[in-house]
């Protein structure tokens, strides 16, 4: 779904320009994302395997929830929504627990660039996985996972093809933040 997002400059400021996402994309525009990464007490980390239709990295399994920002919009709502949207549960801003912004520049091939600052999160999940509602058009499937394993893969070269490739400092700082809460 295109949408009308907020233009950023190289560091991650507003511009004061808005373009559809599908422009941002084709020309390389820095832009703004959310992620909710989604842990349980008992130690696991929600993942989403992402859809066949995906432009980027189909099938391959990510963040719990991503999304874009829309033009004006504050991040946490957007992060608030995208959850309500792709996995179906009602958290509230104060759920969320900031871990930072994370740059991510990736040229997918001439016409698609992804020039991100990803704003991610932590978030406890307190709704019971079988009553989470994927959005079809983006999440194939979800799963539980215990963090050990998560953090065993993402180090493992057979696993390569299986996840998104973040870098290793990002999925790091979300193992490490995930390990202080739970």
């Amino acid at each position: 779904m295109d949408e009308l997002i907020d233009i950023l400059d190289t560091k991650g400021n507003r511009t004061g320009r808005t373009a559809m996402k599908s422009e941002a994309h084709r020309k390389g525009l820095f832009h703004q994302t959310v992620h909710v990464w989604f842990f349980t007490s008992e130690g696991e980390i929600l993942l989403q395997q992402r859809g066949k239709d995906k432009d980027t990295h189909p099938l391959y399994w990510d963040v719990s929830v991503a999304g874009h920002v829309g033009a004006g919009e504050e991040i946490e709502i957007a992060a608030v929504r995208e959850v309500k949207e792709e996995i179906g549960c009602s958290i509230s801003i104060k759920d969320l627990r900031r871990i930072g912004i994370y740059p991510s520049f990736f040229k997918h091939s001439e016409i698609l660039i992804d020039n991100e600052f990803h704003h991610t999160f932590l978030c406890e999940l307190k709704t019971d996985f079988e009553s989470l509602k994927k959005q079809k058009s983006e999440v194939k499937a979800l799963a539980l996972v215990p963090i050990a394993r998560f953090e065993k893969e993402i180090d493992d070269e057979k696993h390569s093809g299986k996840y998104v490739p973040h870098s290793r400092d990002y999925y790091m700082s979300i193992i490490k933040g995930i390990k202080k809460l739970y």
